[in-house]
Formats: C-alpha cells, structure tokens, sequence
C-alpha cells in the first residue's frame, strides 16, 4: 500500500515520468525503494511539513498520513525515510527498511501494484527497477508499448500478462 500511495502521489504531482528502484540486499540486511519522479515537486514549505500526518495539499481531507506511517515503519525496521524535491523539477522518495526485521510489511504484489497503476495511466512512463542477489529486473513501460505495437496495455488480456512476466522476473 504504501508502494501504490507514493505512485499515486507522483501521478497527482502531473509527473510524466516515474521510476522505482527496488534493492534488496541480504548482506547489507537492507531493503531500499527509490521513488523518482518529473512531477511538480514541492516548494521548501511543503517539504518542511510534508511528514506532518495533519498536513496535506489535498483538498479532499485535512490530513496525509501516507508518507508519515512509511516513515514510521521503515524507522520501526531501523530505516529511515529521506525526500529531496525541487519545485517544477520532481521528487525523490529514499525509504529504507531492515530486510529481515520482524516489522518490515511485506512488499506484497509488487507486480500487480506496478503493472494495475502503469495500466492507469497510459501516458506516464513507468521504470522499475527490482534487484536482489540473484534478479536484476527492469519493468519498462515504454519499451512495453514498443513490443506491444499499438495494443493498449488497458488491455485485460495485457494486464495479465504483464503481471505474470513481472512476477516471473522477480
């Protein structure tokens, strides 16, 4: 869940562009997503607030827990959570988690998360990028719709697919 918040919250900032990097480490006993994207970024004030829970820009409720509860739990794991954001340029999300610690959540489906936000929205490019010490992955959408030549990746048929080969690949 807190994967889908930070893709959503990229796709509200009007980014054309997001990438995720998932690494997990075992000898470093580390699990670090990157968050990055070409969206409207933040101003100063926002960033100074943006981990408040009672602070949002949305206008549709008074408060923004997403980025506060990812912080707390990669904290509760011995992580931290790290944002850098330049306004009309972007955003970069760094969280890191203890891989094996006891209260690191689960990624979960990480392939149906990626492949169901991409289908979502067909004119932002997704980059993901999983590693560990044995795959090296990369989920790229544009090079999708190449091979796909003109059918949509709305498509069911499509998005089943997709989501099988991410899980293959991971």
């Amino acid at each position: 869940m807190h994967i889908m918040d930070i893709l959503q919250n990229s796709t509200r900032a009007g980014a054309t562009l997001i990438e995720l990097d998932v690494c997990e480490n075992p000898e470093t006993d580390q699990l670090t997503l990157i968050f990055k994207d070409n969206g409207s970024g933040m101003s100063e004030e926002v960033l100074q607030q943006v981990l408040n829970p009672f602070f949002t820009t949305r206008t549709t409720r008074k408060v923004g827990l997403g980025l506060s509860l990812l912080k707390q739990n990669a904290e509760l794991t011995g992580g931290s959570l790290e944002i850098s954001s330049t306004l009309g340029v972007g955003t970069i999300v760094t969280v890191q988690f203890g891989l094996s610690h006891i209260d690191r959540p689960p990624l979960g489906d990480l392939a149906g998360t990626i492949v169901l936000t991409a289908s979502a929205y067909p004119k932002i490019r997704f980059i993901v990028h999983y590693k560990n010490p044995s795959v090296d992955y990369i989920f790229d959408t544009d090079e999708i719709n190449e091979a796909l030549d003109g059918v949509s990746i709305q498509d069911p048929e499509i998005i089943q697919y997709l989501i099988e080969m991410f899980r293959e690949n991971i």
